[in-house]
């Protein structure tokens, strides 16, 4: 294998691009969330299977994310970008139109596999830092990617109260099709740093994956806190529709508006290396998660309980996510495609185990169900951070 070294500069109109961007392309995955309730009335079916619509579309980008994204290492990541957004336009058209449940299936797995753009940018946003700007660099393009994440859920749920679910992805294909014409006219062309087949480069993810132990620990951390989230956020809308509450789409919509409270803040961790060591902040966050389901258990039949709750979780869980970035991108290697493949895959395979599980959990324990499946998830991700977080050393990388 060998490698070729282009760095180009970094400029600030790059840098917010790529933060905007992710945030309208990752949206694509969560809007789905708040229009469950919504999708099982149109299709006369029960809450657990539609609940697959969610799982279907986290299993699709933990896909697409060892598929597709160490080609950003590879080939012409603008180009790749442009064809990707093709297919993006193509699943979410299909999602719009399907008549069937088993193409809403289809669809949801394919949104998921190629709204993976924003882990192209993440990682060449880290590999054209300077040091001292890469956490901070990161936090930019990651508070695009968390507020997409956020602001999605509060604008399908209001979409989908007003115009109906199909409205909300029929739009979504609209943002997409201008998603391409930015990135065509504005985005720079990247050359890759790997010269090497795609059997060749899918065995160095691999080979990442089983020899760092960094990436690995930061692989667990993360999987177990999203799985935390993914909990809470697929069943609310469930929990929500039911006595004390009896609200509708655009309520449940307006949590991730609330949770952009915290996700904001999260942005700013970055800041406090000067002061704190990455341990030591991924250990606040961890903790913020944890301490976010005593909230979100005991203040279930309260708006204040739920709201606090969701603002810690996202706190709590995009800090330790930002620093664990901040962790493995200090492996000394420039494959920073394939890192952010290993630690991403996880992390989606892990919130498709939370919101597997915690579908189940609700349909035979209800919201306590719920509640133990998010707090055994966070004190996974804690204990395994308390074990082996200070005995991580990373061995030199190889692109």
């Amino acid at each position: 294998m060998q490698t070729v070294d282009t760095k180009p500069q970094l400029n600030s109109t790059a840098l917010w691009l790529m933060a905007i961007l992710s945030g309208l392309v990752v949206a694509n995955n969560y809007y789905n969330q708040p229009l469950l309730g919504l999708i099982a009335n149109d299709f006369q079916v029960e809450e657990g299977t539609v609940s697959k619509i969610s799982v279907l579309t986290q299993l699709g980008y933990a896909c697409g994310l060892l598929f597709v994204v160490p080609l950003g290492d590879k080939v012409l990541r603008k180009r790749l970008i442009l064809i990707d957004l093709l297919f993006v336009v193509g699943a979410l058209l299909l999602m719009a139109f399907a008549q069937q449940l088993w193409l809403l299936y289809v669809a949801s797995f394919f949104i998921g596999f190629t709204s993976i753009i924003p882990q192209i940018f993440v990682p060449m946003a880290a590999a054209l830092s300077t040091a001292d700007r890469k956490s901070s660099n990161i936090g930019l393009v990651m508070s695009g990617l968390l507020l997409g994440i956020l602001l999605s859920r509060f604008l399908s749920g209001i979409i989908g109260e007003f115009w109906g679910w199909r409205s909300m992805f029929e739009l979504a294909a609209g943002l997409m099709v201008m998603t391409w014409l930015l990135v065509w006219f504005y985005l720079p062309e990247l050359k890759p740093n790997f010269m090497g087949s795609y059997v060749s480069l899918m065995k160095s993810v691999w080979h990442f994956a089983k020899t760092e132990p960094k990436l690995q620990l930061a692989s667990f951390r993360g999987a177990m806190g999203f799985g935390a989230m993914s909990a809470v956020f697929t069943t609310l809308v469930f929990h929500l529709e039911g006595a004390p509450f009896y609200a509708g789409a655009s309520v449940v919509g307006s949590f991730g508006l609330i949770g952009a409270v915290g996700a904001l803040a999260a942005a700013f961790v970055g800041r406090l290396q000067q002061r704190f060591s990455v341990y030591q902040l991924i250990f606040g966050g961890i903790l913020i998660l944890l301490v976010s389901w005593g909230f979100i258990y005991f203040g279930q039949h309260s708006y204040a309980g739920l709201i606090i709750g969701i603002i810690l979780i996202d706190l709590g869980l995009q800090s330790s996510h930002i620093m664990n970035q901040t962790d493995y991108f200090s492996i000394p290697t420039d494959a920073t495609s394939r890192l952010n493949t290993v630690y991403m895959v996880s992390y989606f395979l892990g919130g498709s185990l939370g919101t597997y599980l915690a579908a189940v959990a609700w349909q035979y324990a209800g919201w306590e169900g719920v509640c133990l499946v998010g707090t055994t998830f966070s004190t996974l991700a804690f204990a395994a951070h308390i074990l082996f977080g200070k005995n991580r050393v990373s061995s030199p990388g190889t692109a």
